[in-house]
């Protein structure tokens, strides 16, 4: 019997990323690796579990590292990808899954649009320990396959991060932990704990029409608020301002943490 530690490995740049190989790489170094990923791209998923995915699981061989590695590509969300990972391929729960490593950071509070800390919650919301890590890009394709890109350092965190998680058990309202490295950082980088900053990280804007055929487009570009980026506290200051790797925790309650008796009570009577 196999008593090494059971990690479920997804993400939501889908099972061609080799943002997703580096991480299975790496984590092959402290458990047994099981990948189940998106067959397509599903950037900006968040959690969600469409009715129209077809649920398709499909073996696929892939060279990581130095071995080949028999993969799932599944037909689905990154959500579901973790769905049909623990009760269609795994069936039973790992012992963490781990999301990621995205093409590109998550913070702040566009989290809630990302497949990559979706996949995580959702691990979470079946009481799994659960891991989201993302890559700071520049000018890079947040939707590419680049293989410019290195996910060495990035593979590493994921690693030391898995560890924790598979080692240590988390204040009961950690039900993740959502890194960003940053694109330059090295496997010295400190780390530190912070909060989600306040404001949007990614600010959409409409596309010219000019380049849409008159299709109406929303983009978003990276635009970090100044509140955020002063508060030493929050994820944004950390990665992005010091270059340093942020480490937040989430709590799949988002309740807002205020007295709630307090809150009827100065809505007064509602007509």
């Amino acid at each position: 019997m196999n008593n090494r530690p059971q990690i479920l490995l997804s993400n939501d740049d889908g099972i061609l990323s080799p943002g997703l190989w580096a991480a299975a790489h790496e984590l092959s170094k402290i458990g047994f690796v099981t990948v189940a990923a998106p067959r397509e791209q599903h950037s900006g998923a968040g959690r969600s579990v469409p009715a129209w995915t077809d649920g398709e699981i499909k073996p696929t061989i892939l060279t990581i590292g130095n071995q080949e590695w028999t993969c799932y590509a599944v037909g689905g969300s990154p959500a579901q990808s973790v769905q049909y990972g623990i009760f269609a391929i795994l069936k039973r729960k790992p012992d963490l899954v781990v999301s990621g490593i995205n093409y590109g950071e998550n913070p702040a509070t566009d989290i809630t649009l990302s497949g990559t800390v979706g996949a995580a919650l959702e691990a979470a919301s079946h009481g799994i320990p659960a891991l989201s890590v993302s890559l700071e890009l520049h000018n890079e394709d947040y939707l590419g396959y680049s293989r410019d890109i290195d996910f060495s350092t990035a593979a590493v965190f994921t690693r030391r991060f898995a560890r924790l998680l598979l080692e240590k058990k988390m204040p009961t309202d950690v039900h993740v932990l959502n890194v960003n490295v940053p694109a330059r950082a090295t496997t010295d980088t400190p780390w530190r704990v912070t909060r989600l900053a306040r404001h949007g990280y990614f600010v959409p804007f409409l596309k010219d029409p000019a380049e849409t055929e008159g299709i109406p487009r929303i983009d978003a570009t990276r635009n970090p608020h100044s509140d955020d980026l002063n508060d030493p506290q929050t994820d944004v200051h950390v990665f992005f301002r010091e270059k340093l790797v942020s480490v937040t925790p989430l709590s799949l309650d988002l309740t807002s943490r205020v007295d709630l008796a307090e809150l009827q009570r100065s809505f007064g009577t509602l007509d």
